[in-house]
Order: C-alpha cells, then structure tokens, then sequence
C-alpha cells in the first residue's frame, strides 16, 4: 500500500520538540513533501500517527 500523508486540517493542540534527523533522512522526507504538496512535518506526523494506528 502507498504510502498517503493525512490532510491538513485545522490547527490542534500540540507540543514542540527538537528531531536530530540524517540527512539523508531529511532528503527523503523533503521529497515526499513535494511529491504531496505538503510540509515536511505534515509527513513526519503523518508517518508517525500510521505507525501507532498500527500497533
């Protein structure tokens, strides 16, 4: 299955937090953001929200 980042939706109650992420991580989170017309951290969220859904 392909992966599909959520839609942006309004703004919720959230915290901050500081990643340390490879480069080459970042090159590959960066290019499925333009790939989706979206934000880098609407992936990185998106990524992390499938993971846990998962569980």
């Amino acid at each position: 299955m392909a992966f599909t980042p959520k839609p942006t939706k309004q703004k919720v109650r959230a915290g901050y937090k500081t990643l340390y992420i490879k480069d080459e991580l970042v090159e590959k989170i960066e290019k499925l953001a333009k790939e989706h017309n979206t934000s880098f951290n609407n992936i990185v969220i998106s990524i992390l929200e499938d993971f846990f859904k998962n569980q």
